[in-house]
């Protein structure tokens, strides 16, 4: 009897990966993605991007049928929204490890086998690719975002009790019980607090959450979609995290 290749066999992982306005990085970071070596599709959320993102996408879709995968949306309905649309497209069609990146090459996808083996191989539940758990791994951002970021994480951590170190880190796998068991229609957070709130509310349900090394390499190409209003949300919503969370009964997911 026959057995699978690797390449053949079915394809338990899926990268979702928002879009909006990344024509300049659209079809390079499809490629990245499906020419590693342990084969993942990719879902791309796009949020009526002006500058034809979709259609790029959408030939991608052509070459790879099967691989590639689009969810349009009416408009900017927020990171938090699209990731959640992602999350539950996934469990529907059977994925195992569901894994978020960004569009821009910030997250290298070379690193991805790393986060699929730490929830595959390694007993994490969660992998988080950190810029922060061996030190500072961040390129060609300017010292004042930096020293932002490193002090929001630390700031996360001492108001939450969370042991992560880049909690704030955007570049994650999770397996399928992770996504199952969350509530994901509570997760209220739209912007890059929903990071947190994903982190922390897997960490309340006891689940195992691993830091993997990665070099965060800022965006060469398009631009940025971070914004105070953005920043702000973080800061102040950590508060009403911790806060809420002295009020609820969690389930316990660390021995099932």
């Amino acid at each position: 009897m026959s057995t699978l290749t690797d390449t053949e066999a079915r394809r338990d992982a899926v990268v979702i990966i928002p879009m909006y306005n990344e024509r300049e990085n659209a079809a390079a970071i499809i490629d990245a993605v499906l020419s590693l070596p342990r084969p993942m599709d990719v879902l791309v959320i796009d949020d009526n991007s002006p500058d034809g993102t979709a259609a790029i996408v959408r030939a991608k879709m052509a070459e790879a049928p099967g691989r590639v995968h689009i969810i349009e949306r009416e408009g900017k309905l927020g990171l938090g929204t699209a990731y959640i649309t992602g999350f539950k497209w996934a469990l529907d069609r059977g994925y195992d490890v569901v894994c978020e990146m960004d569009a821009d090459f910030s997250h290298n996808p070379q690193d991805l086998p790393r986060l699929y083996d730490a929830v595959t191989e390694g007993g994490a539940d969660v992998a988080v690719g950190s810029r922060y758990v061996t030190g500072v791994n961040v390129v060609n951002w300017p010292i004042g975002r930096v020293l932002m970021s490193y002090y929001a994480s630390a700031y996360v951590r001492l108001i939450t009790r969370m042991p992560v170190r880049d909690t704030t880190a955007g570049f994650v796998c999770y397996r399928r019980r992770v996504l199952e068991a969350l509530p994901l229609d509570d997760i209220r957070f739209k912007g890059y607090a929903f990071q947190i709130e994903m982190k922390f509310t897997a960490y309340k349900y006891g689940f195992r959450i691993a830091e993997v090394p990665i070099i965060f390499v800022n965006r060469v190409l398009g631009s940025s979609k971070m914004s105070g209003g953005i920043f702000g949300e973080a800061v102040f919503g950590v508060i009403r995290l911790r806060l809420g969370s002295l009020f609820k009964k969690y389930p316990d997911y660390s021995r099932r």
